[in-house]
């Protein structure tokens, strides 16, 4: 798979709208904020198709990517593409198809929360860990500052309200899509997906860790395993379909179908997701 430059967010072509969204973001995604998603979003109370709900990404494009601007399905139909193209196993090319299909929540999300298509600070982005320290392997850490957690004794320490070695699935990230959809899918009876795909689904995003190598006093044996690169590459073998495919090839979803639908129903079932 080619390589090119790719999450360069001080190329002289990235939209001011990007930082703008780093901004609200880095400002506005503080502990209570997220908790407060956690009771708003996690109610599983929305009955809705993979294929409708892949629709609907038709009509999304994602602020905060500095490297693609259509809508997110083609995103999504790319990173699966590439993993069918390379044979990886066929959960991961379903991985790859539904990595960011949280993103939906903007359909009854709000402008104020940040979940909406006009305002998608609390949707899309880089995400990194709430309730304590923001590291400088942030995009934009010059906007930690504006976070008022950092000016909380309590938070502002590099374990913050957890315990040293507490392990990354016992942290709250910054809310977000990865989460949204690891939550939803954790919730679904019919979910056979692999630990490893759960794992590119929740963590895809969370590179101040999974690239930036912050977070270690938090890190258990587990994240370690997560990060080695003799247990399936799992997180940056991922990530390397999630970036380097982006291109302005257009997809259309009708036409792979009938390709994906048989691993859809493999791994999720075929009735409805709750949302």
């Amino acid at each position: 798979m080619e390589e090119k430059t790719f999450r360069n967010y001080n190329a002289p072509d990235v939209s001011a709208a990007v930082k703008e969204h780093y901004r609200k973001m880095r400002k506005n995604q503080t502990l209570d904020y997220v908790q407060n998603m956690h009771k708003k979003y996690l109610k599983f109370d929305k009955p809705m198709g993979l294929w409708e709900a892949m629709r609907h990404l038709n009509d999304l494009v994602d602020v905060s990517d500095p490297d693609l601007d259509l809508p997110n399905v083609q995103h999504l139909i790319q990173s699966a593409e590439a993993i069918r193209a390379e044979d990886r196993p066929d959960w991961m090319q379903l991985t790859g198809l539904i990595h960011d299909l949280g993103k939906v929540m903007f359909l009854w999300g709000s402008d104020e929360d940040g979940t909406s298509q006009a305002e998608q600070w609390g949707m899309v982005g880089d995400v990194f860990v709430v309730g304590c320290k923001l590291p400088d392997t942030c995009v934009y850490p010059e906007f930690n500052e504006l976070n008022a957690d950092m000016q909380n004794e309590v938070y502002n320490t590099t374990t913050g309200i957890y315990e040293k070695g507490c392990g990354i699935d016992n942290v709250d990230l910054a809310w977000g899509h990865d989460e949204y959809l690891y939550q939803v899918l954790n919730n679904h009876e019919d979910n056979k997906l692999p630990e490893e795909a759960m794992v590119m689904i929740r963590y895809h995003s969370f590179y101040p860790w999974h690239t930036g190598g912050s977070y270690s006093e938090l890190l258990n044996d587990k994240d370690e395993e997560y990060l080695n690169e003799e247990y399936l590459r799992i997180i940056r073998d991922f990530n390397k379909y999630d970036l380097y495919s982006k291109s302005q090839k257009i997809y259309d979803l009708e036409e792979v179908l009938d390709y994906y639908q048989p691993i859809a129903e493999k791994y999720l079932g075929s009735g409805p997701i709750y949302w």
